[in-house]
């Protein structure tokens, strides 16, 4: 197998990104319905409210299903289902999937990037590989992985 230079490399655009995102948050809604659901069963069968005992821990608990489905495909390949959809392939920037460890940071740091407005994704428009704060915090690129015509 041949190896890419740097300039034959094409990094994945916020538009593609965005779509990936779309994509992955409707898979992620069905998770996150299934693991409510089980959740309920600690709560006499009732939905977890806030202001109720087990709230923040029903809020945790969904940011670390959230997490899990993120990073097992992150570093299982590289691609959620959105990502692969969209053609789209995250790796650190030595070639590697990410650990997870760097998916963690890479989790945290994406939800900080939304929260300011989705100030860390536009940051990508500015950037010659076009990373984001969460790639740059987690050392990793996102690759576009279309064939040239």
């Amino acid at each position: 197998m041949t190896e890419k230079t740097d300039s034959s490399i094409k990094y994945a655009g916020l538009f593609r990104r965005l779509l990936a995102i779309i994509y992955d948050l409707f898979l992620l809604l069905a998770l996150l319905f299934v693991a409510t659901a089980f959740a309920m069963i600690f709560n006499q069968g009732d939905a977890i409210e806030p202001g109720q005992p087990l709230y923040p821990y029903y809020l945790v608990y969904l940011l670390t299903v959230s997490f899990a489905f993120f990073g097992w495909f992150w570093t299982h390949g590289g691609q959620t289902l959105g990502m692969k959809t969209w053609k789209i392939r995250l790796q650190q920037t030595d070639g590697q999937n990410i650990s997870w460890q760097l998916a963690l940071i890479r989790f945290f740091t994406a939800i900080l990037s939304w929260s300011l407005l989705g100030m860390g994704f536009i940051w990508s428009l500015f950037q010659p590989q076009k990373r984001a704060w969460h790639d740059i915090a987690s050392k990793c690129v996102m690759l576009d992985l279309r064939v040239p015509e």
